[in-house]
């Protein structure tokens, strides 16, 4: 069915700015190449559990390196997944037991509110320490390369959008279910099997749940690209345990450089925060990039989001320009956003793109 309704996630597959921007992403999907959590429980490492943190990111740190060593090797067709034996305990393993220390005094946003959810303590989010969903599903409605995309939503965010489509899961208005990691891990394998080209993590925001997300690859045993569709508005430490297990970035860019995050989002610093964690799903993945497109907002955001991505990720970047706002949740409260896109917006900010000399744009 969804060939008929998405003709275009067919002709994808010839698109040559989306396999050039994504091509391990693509081959991952065709099955070609294994998922970065695969590999990562290939690569050994050393750590007990009485280790301190900090001399579990200095193994983290070198582990990283020896990973993206492996994964050449591996693309590159001189070494293959199952001749490499699986260690007792592996780089997967060390990520999980860092993300579980984070949680004892919680950073994984940039919010740090250092609460102790192993002892029930709720932060910003509202997030405990049970994997809570609102919904799993094939998602048609996608950008074409990801569709379907088994999609699952947890609940919580680590932001306040006033203007928020998914209010209902980001501010805990629905119950959600809470999910054991073994049965999430058989959530995502079915998915997969299903026809799913990927597993869409999202929510909500996916970030508070980091640690039971790599605690569900572990056990996940089918091939599958893990994409980690974000906000951005995650801490440092979490940006360095997404590399190697994250195949493609699907992130947010809401906002420019300026208070519009602030006042509309409750994310102060926003766009630094934005850009290091673009630079590093750059560097250590792929990227697809969102850029919802504000009433009103196109000279204040649209357009420096827009310049920085050709300057700084590059002209070929996948970007989605995306025209689908519409006013949600208590938008009323901010004049501008009470209203739907212009076609002149719409227009302009094609043209934005088009001056910022993107190439590899879809709207």
């Amino acid at each position: 069915m969804w060939r008929i309704l998405r003709k275009d996630a067919v002709e994808v597959l010839y698109d040559e700015g989306a396999r050039a921007s994504l091509s391990r992403y693509f081959a991952v999907m065709m099955d070609r190449k294994p998922a970065k959590f695969m590999i990562a429980k290939r690569v050994p490492a050393e750590f007990d559990e009485t280790d301190m943190l900090e001399d579990l990111w200095d193994e983290h740190e070198k582990l990283t390196e020896e990973f993206y060593r492996l994964q050449g090797e591996i693309d590159s067709g001189r070494r293959s997944l199952e001749d490499i034996s699986v260690p007792e305990k592996s780089y997967l393993d060390l990520k999980i037991k860092i993300a579980n220390k984070i949680l004892e005094r919680c950073h994984f946003c940039n919010r740090r509110c250092g609460v102790n959810r192993l002892k029930g303590e709720l932060g910003y989010c509202k997030c405990g320490n049970q994997i809570t969903v609102s919904s799993m599903f094939e998602h048609i409605g996608e950008e074409p390369e990801l569709v379907p995309s088994g999609t699952i939503f947890t609940m919580g965010c680590t932001m306040r959008c006033l203007h928020c489509q998914n209010w209902t899961i980001s501010q805990w208005f629905e119950k959600g279910e809470v999910y054991a990691p073994r049965r999430l891990a058989l959530s995502v394998e079915r998915l997969r099997k299903s026809g799913c080209r990927n597993v869409n993590l999202v929510g909500g925001e996916p970030t508070p749940w980091l640690e039971h997300w790599l605690e569900t690859f572990k056990h996940v045993n089918i091939n599958v690209p893990v994409l980690w569709n974000s906000n951005s508005y995650y801490s440092e430490e979490t940006a360095r345990i997404l590399a190697g297990f994250v195949d493609v970035y699907l992130l947010d860019f809401k906002y420019g450089p300026f208070e519009c995050a602030k006042r509309i989002s409750d994310a102060p610093n926003y766009w630094d925060i934005c850009v290091r964690n673009h630079l590093y799903g750059s560097r250590y993945g792929e990227l697809i990039i969102r850029v919802l497109v504000l009433p009103n907002h196109l000279e204040c955001c649209t357009k420096y989001i827009l310049d920085w991505i050709s300057k700084n990720l590059g002209k070929g970047t996948r970007t989605n320009v995306m025209f689908q706002y519409r006013p949600e949740w208590r938008a009323y409260e901010i004049p501008e956003l009470r209203r739907r896109l212009t076609s002149k917006e719409m227009e302009r900010a094609i043209e934005l793109a088009r001056e910022a000399g993107l190439t590899n744009f879809i709207t």
